[in-house]
């Protein structure tokens, strides 16, 4: 069974968010929980300072990075690329 644990950075930057930003994320949830690894979501492991976390596309420009360790799911941040990795 999964978990999933929503950092504070996590909920205050959803909250932020347009509202059809924030049904394009509930959406790719969905996805996400029945397969990580559909082709939609472009799940990709990051490097550098993020090197232990992946990210999923939301829409074309926003991301979400998690972490996951066994059936443990984190959602560190959601955000724009500029925003998450500049």
């Amino acid at each position: 069974m999964k978990t999933f644990l929503y950092s504070t950075r996590f909920k205050k930057n959803l909250k932020k968010l347009d509202k059809k930003i924030i049904k394009a994320f509930k959406t790719r949830f969905v996805i996400f929980q029945e397969n990580e690894y559909a082709s939609i979501l472009n799940n990709h492991p990051l490097k550098a300072e993020f090197a232990d976390c992946k990210s999923i596309n939301i829409t074309g420009d926003y991301r979400l990075v998690y972490k996951r360790t066994d059936n443990l799911y984190i959602f560190l941040d959601i955000g724009t690329h500029s925003q998450l990795y500049d």
